[in-house]
This record gives C-alpha cells, sequence and structure tokens, in this order.
C-alpha cells in the first residue's frame, strides 16, 4: 500500500511514517520511481492472524532479580509489567 495508505491504516501522519523509516522503526519497500510501499500483514499483523492464532494467549515474565532491590522492588515490577505490555501490545499478542 501507499504511503498515504498506511499512514490512514495505522492513524498516524505520513512525515511520522518517513521518520520510522528513518530511525529503523519501519521498513518499507521501494519502488523503481522512489515510492514507498508498506506491507498491511506487517504493519497490523492481527489483522492476519488465523482463526487457531486469534485464540492464543502470551504470557510475559517479569520479576525482580535479587535481595538488594527490596526497597525498588514494586516500582522495578511495576516497570518491567508496563514495558512487557506495551512490547506484546505492539507485537499485536493477547
Amino acid at each position: 500500500m501507499s504511503i498515504g495508505e498506511a499512514a490512514k491504516a495505522l492513524g498516524v501522519s505520513i512525515t511520522t511514517l518517513r521518520r520510522w523509516e528513518a530511525s529503523g522503526k519501519l521498513v518499507a519497500e521501494h519502488t523503481a520511481g522512489g515510492h514507498r510501499r508498506y506491507d498491511l500483514a506487517k504493519l497490523k499483523p492481527e489483522l492476519f492472524r488465523s482463526e487457531a492464532e486469534a485464540c492464543r494467549r502470551t504470557v510475559a515474565y517479569a520479576r525482580v532479580s535479587s535481595h538488594d532491590q527490596k526497597d525498588d522492588q514494586k516500582d522495578d515490577l511495576e516497570r518491567q509489567k508496563q514495558v512487557l505490555e506495551l512490547y506484546c501490545a505492539r507485537q499485536g499478542w493477547t
């Protein structure tokens, strides 16, 4: 799909897609004429899952690694949880 269609599908601006590509967050194919083309299956993989995959759940594991972190365990564990939830969401995992 074109950059405009991809931007609309993701709910971001065309400039954002160009910035993401420049930073390596996103990969676009380029036509012979230099136009960007995006694969919707890579941008929004949740739209292309089979029924069996859609029923799958992901389990993420976080822990505090040492007794020395006891005072900050709750905060550290909460940060780890947020990072894992964000990563899973970006992968399109439930």
